[in-house]
């Protein structure tokens, strides 16, 4: 909590763990590694998927990874902020006997207040139907396919897990022409994503109308931050988030660990 937002995944998983509005297949692997009384780590799985590690030194890191690494010897791959990840990563090389390798650089953006208007776009924000879901699946296996290849994911699980929370949104012209959802609520924020507009869509400005009106939303629901990754190597996003407001906060670096 001393890095909420930055913890926002974590943070996140943990809540809706506890809540009961997620209930993983396998149980969840939670760690945090203490020094002198006090909390310096903190590591969440849910497998199969990656491993989170928050913010620490090169120690606790190692220590995360040689107790990962005993119960998940194929574990396919771990996140966390630059350079904690680098070290985890190094740590598990070394207890694994192979290479890593680095794999998706994100950076988060945070926005505490929306001073901009949404864009001036055709169409408008709306909560989705049930009839949208088979368009929906269409597009988040798409946005898989183009933003995290390497993550095992079930695009009709994603989109109605978002849709029964009542995360999911369509920017509507004529018919949906982007898709903006949220989660991963914190005590005092939320995550946006996935974002995606189909190929024929994009360059029109939809993708920037809809993050900002669901933004705008979302701090008027009574968060106080929402943020958001991107590919820090799209520059296209990069600038949309930022013309909206949002504003860079730290760097993310996934590790694949294996195969």
């Amino acid at each position: 909590m001393r890095a909420e937002v930055e913890n926002n995944v974590i943070l996140g998983i943990a809540r809706d763990i506890a809540g009961g509005t997620l209930v993983p297949k396998d149980p969840p692997y939670l760690a945090t590694a203490v020094a002198h009384g006090d909390v310096v780590a903190c590591a969440l799985r849910t497998p199969p998927h990656t491993l989170p590690v928050s913010r620490t030194s090169a120690g606790p890191a190692a220590a995360i990874a040689r107790d990962a690494h005993a119960l998940f010897p194929r574990l396919p791959a771990l996140s966390g902020p630059v350079p904690t990840a680098g070290a985890a990563a190094s740590a598990w090389s070394e207890l694994a006997g192979t290479a890593v390798r680095p794999g998706r650089q994100q950076r988060i953006h945070v926005i505490r207040s929306l001073e901009q208007s949404t864009p001036s776009v055709a169409g408008a924000l709306r909560r989705a139907e049930e009839s949208d879901l088979p368009c929906i699946v269409a597009w988040i296996a798409a946005f898989v396919r183009e933003a995290a290849p390497d993550e095992p994911s079930d695009p009709h699980e994603i989109a109605y897990r978002y849709f029964d929370r009542g995360g999911l949104f369509l920017w509507d012209d004529g018919g949906p022409v982007s898709l903006a959802g949220f989660s991963g609520q914190t005590p005092n924020g939320v995550r946006v994503g996935p974002v995606y507009t189909p190929p024929e869509a994009r360059r029109r400005g939809y993708a920037t109308a809809t993050v900002a009106a669901l933004t705008h939303r979302l701090l008027d629901a009574g968060n106080r931050y929402c943020c958001l990754y991107t590919d820090v190597a799209n520059p296209t996003s990069n600038h949309i988030y930022r013309d909206i407001g949002y504003r860079p906060l730290c760097d993310v670096s996934d590790y694949v660990l294996d195969g």
